[in-house]
């Protein structure tokens, strides 16, 4: 994983975690690596992921049982939830930076149209650059 020296690790790790939440490459229920074994893999701090790891306990993302270890929830109403606070944290950085360009929301509603079709015509586009 890459991280990005503006954002806290410990948040771009719970946000990892949360895309494979929501993609099903961490089921709900299944079992998540143990924190040191995260740690290991990510590189960091045992105690970076451990306190990404209690946020997530906080937000009912995921549980923990005593002496077997961390759960995905199976919770299907606190995944659709969580989903659409990510959803809506993405628009809100998306939005912020379109009105920056001083879009009003109506032309930011027709580019967003407007890059839908183009994907939708284009399955392969990748960048605004294609």
């Amino acid at each position: 994983m890459k991280f990005d020296d503006k954002i806290p690790i410990y948040y771009q790790i719970k946000t990892h975690l949360y895309h494979e939440m929501l993609t099903g490459k961490l089921k709900p229920g299944e079992k998540l690596p143990a924190v040191r074994q995260l740690a290991v893999d990510l590189t960091v701090n045992v105690n970076t992921v451990q306190r990404a790891l209690t946020e997530m306990m906080t937000e009912k993302a995921i549980i923990s049982q005593r002496g077997k270890g961390n759960f995905v929830t199976a919770d299907q109403a606190q995944l659709a939830k969580l989903k659409e606070q990510l959803v809506m944290a993405q628009l809100a950085q998306v939005y912020e930076q379109l009105h920056g360009l001083n879009l009003t929301d109506t032309e930011i509603i027709a580019s967003l149209q407007r890059y839908i079709e183009k994907r939708e015509a284009q399955p392969d586009v990748k960048s605004i650059n294609d």
